[in-house]
């Protein structure tokens, strides 16, 4: 599968004409909220870890629907759903990322973090062209505004130290996704 470059939403589709949907899906890590616009995913994300709120995707962009209802959003359940099953590590899915274009290079680079791998902030701002000693904070901070989880790998750069740092969902989902990922390719790697 072909990794497809990140880029800004367009002038269509920030107006009032967008076509904004919404679907929760279940998955083994909890809820996992996918928002999509005119034909390219804008959003997905969990919540957070101590969320008790009756409906805490009542702010997600757009109509809540079933993933059948469009077609990007049942090919994104469907992504996901070979993702946590194990079957897929590469996602192939139209992208729609809205931010400053540091953090359009940012999630570039967090698109290039293999699967079942962990990079730090200095290491992915030094992969980035970026002096990792001035630039690794805004590295960290463009990784938290990163809207599209898991597609969008942000829970696969941790802390210099090894430590598990800083996710919206929190880090024990973290842990989940890695553990996930590195389960997975350990398997593959003693099949060959």
């Amino acid at each position: 599968m072909t990794t497809q470059r990140l880029h800004t939403q367009g002038p269509h589709t920030q107006g009032p004409h967008a076509r904004r949907l919404h679907a929760v899906l279940d998955t083994p890590i909890g809820p996992v909220a996918v928002a999509v616009a005119d034909g390219a995913v804008t959003h997905v994300r969990m919540t957070r870890s101590d969320d008790a709120s009756p409906d805490p995707f009542g702010d997600a962009p757009g109509t809540r629907v079933v993933p059948d209802d469009d077609p990007v959003l049942a090919e994104a359940a469907r992504q996901l759903e070979a993702y946590f099953a194990g079957a897929l590590r590469t996602f192939d899915l139209p992208l729609r990322p809205t931010g400053s274009a540091f953090q359009l290079l940012v999630w570039e680079g967090l698109r290039r973090i293999p699967y079942g791998t962990t990079t730090t902030y200095g290491a992915l701002a030094a992969d980035l062209g970026l002096d990792p000693r001035t630039s690794s904070r805004a590295v960290g901070a463009a990784n938290g505004a990163n809207r599209i989880a898991i597609v969008v790998p942000c829970h696969r750069v941790i802390g210099a130290d090894g430590t598990l740092t800083g996710f919206a969902a929190g880090v024990d989902r973290k842990r989940s996704l890695l553990d996930l990922e590195q389960g997975d390719a350990g398997r593959a790697a003693t099949l060959f």
